[in-house]
């Protein structure tokens, strides 16, 4: 039963199922789609939102060397990517990397993390489109009638329309092919980092010095019901870090991680590249590069124009430029995160599509969803599947208690990754690396190392979700993938066959 769980599927294997006609993707990517697709994901929730709940809540202006910390955890895990995705340019992510290193029970464990994550992810980052575009249009003096946003408190009932019709519109995109949505975020892409480079700029002529002071607060003791939930950490061992000053920093870190979610997306995104081992590298590790750089220049520029104990957590970059008498800043700004929220929530849900399309491929899901289109050669299936789940749960639920179950799922994929390195690296060093991890095994080490601090940062009601979901997760695999998977059954079929090479019962 051990050998089973454990069995790997070799490189080569995995490549060769890409060429099957009935699975293959189209291959139409280029480094600058990928770029932009990492753009895309990254700059969204984050710079929008979290800049100011980290700053009020932990790090204070010192907030922007909590964005350099996240930066610095999510580039030791690029690094471990792209070895992984030039060398294994197959869909399927972090999933496809530990069933070649680690064997398919981690594989699936990985998988089914990756599955939870990015759909949630999709569910949260559409209901705050949703929110950004309701204030646009109470802004305008057009209101939607409350049971279709979603927030009819008098009734009890609500369906965020506009969530769902997202979903579905982006789902539609997806269908038609990569193409068309690298070229609609291309689009989108482009307004929103030239929103952002205005926030830069134009806040810049309101920088105070004096509210940078103190840079670091002083530490604090933590009371009951503070602005953050108890970590694990504090559970375990009797400390909070955000007891200590500069470990504020660290804390803010592990909440700003939000932010950097999405450069993975860009690995399951390697099939259908025109040159993975070339343009795959680039596109995560350039995505990275810019929204890091913006990140840590938007944090600096918003807690010098308004101190950092008087940001909104909700919208901190409109409420910063109110704050120095130009509130029609807040209308841009809103459209801006509108617009980026929209790229966001499409390359999620791209992601998640490819991570289950790989998965069924595998025979670990129902065979059913690993045939693509026959004209646009993209995944529609699980596309339209997922597409209509996520449209239903954005509709109907509220999800920020949840949205820590995204930061977990990703850490955890980090830690797998960088493990796989090390792994492959022993069992396969003859395998050509198009892109090596530089350091091997330090690097992938500490990958893992501030990965897991960052997990522990993270609320123990989250730790348990989280143990819920693989719970779940591994009833399905004992039930189903076990038995199902191309690994299997290539087991059992070489098992079965007479020596000599003849057929079963039958004569060589």
């Amino acid at each position: 039963m051990t050998d089973s769980l454990f069995r790997t599927k070799n490189i080569e294997q995995s490549i060769q199922d890409t060429e099957e006609p009935e699975h293959a993707l189209r291959k139409s990517l280029s480094a600058l789609d990928l770029t932009v697709f990492g753009v895309g994901v990254i700059i969204g929730t984050g710079i929008f939102v979290l800049t100011g709940t980290a700053a009020r809540n932990t790090a204070g202006p010192a907030v922007s060397l909590s964005f350099v910390v996240a930066g610095v955890v999510c580039a030791l895990a690029a690094l471990c990517y792209a070895e992984f995705a030039s060398t294994v340019p197959v869909a399927g992510s972090a999933y496809t990397f530990s069933y070649a290193s680690l064997g398919e029970f981690p594989a699936w464990i990985i998988g089914w993390d990756l599955v939870l994550e990015l759909a949630l992810g999709t569910a949260v980052v559409a209901v705050g489109w949703s929110g950004y575009i309701h204030s646009l249009l109470d802004n305008a003096g057009w209101h939607l009638p409350a049971y279709l946003g979603g927030r009819d408190a008098a009734s009890g009932f609500g369906f965020d329309i506009l969530a769902a019709v997202l979903v579905l519109a982006l789902t539609a995109i997806l269908v038609v092919g990569m193409k068309l949505s690298a070229r609609v975020t291309t689009v989108v892409v482009a307004i929103k980092v030239a929103v952002v480079l205005v926030v830069i700029i134009a806040g810049a002529f309101f920088v105070k010095g004096g509210n940078y002071d103190p840079f670091i607060p002083k530490a604090r003791p933590v009371t009951a019901g503070g602005n953050l939930q108890a970590p694990l950490v504090q559970l375990m061992f009797g400390w909070a870090p955000s007891d200590f000053g500069v470990m504020g920093i660290f804390t803010a870190a592990s909440v700003v991680f939000f932010a950097f979610i999405g450069f993975d997306v860009v690995a399951t995104a390697a099939e259908e590249t025109r040159n993975p081992q070339r343009d795959v590298p680039r596109g995560i590790l350039g995505s990275l590069v810019i929204c890091t750089a913006l990140y840590v220049a938007v944090s600096i520029v918003v807690t010098g124009m308004q101190k950092y104990s008087k940001l909104s957590v909700d919208a901190p970059l409109a409420d910063a430029f109110k704050s120095t008498g130009h509130p029609w800043f807040a209308g841009l700004i809103s459209f801006g995160a509108a617009i980026g929220l929209t790229t966001v929530c499409m390359i999620l849900l791209l992601g998640q599509a490819r991570v289950f399309f790989a998965m069924s491929r595998d025979g670990l899901l129902p065979r059913f969803f690993s045939h693509t289109h026959p004209r646009f050669r993209t995944p529609y299936r699980p596309t339209i599947l997922l597409g209509v789940i996520i449209a239903i749960v954005a509709g109907f639920t509220s999800l920020s208690e949840l949205a820590e179950l995204v930061n977990i799922g990703t850490l955890f994929a980090f830690i797998v990754v960088a493990l796989s390195v090390i792994i492959l690296r022993r069992t396969r060093p003859d395998l050509h690396r198009a892109f090596r991890t530089p350091l091997v095994p330090f690097v992938p080490v500490v990958s893992v190392l501030a990965s897991l601090w960052l997990m522990l940062n993270l609320p123990a009601e989250t730790w348990l979700r989280f143990a819920v979901w693989m719970a779940i997760g591994f009833v399905v695999y004992f039930l189903y993938g076990r038995s199902h998977s191309r690994l299997a059954q290539r087991t059992r079929a070489a098992a079965d066959a007479p020596p000599g090479g003849g057929t079963p019962g039958g004569t060589p």
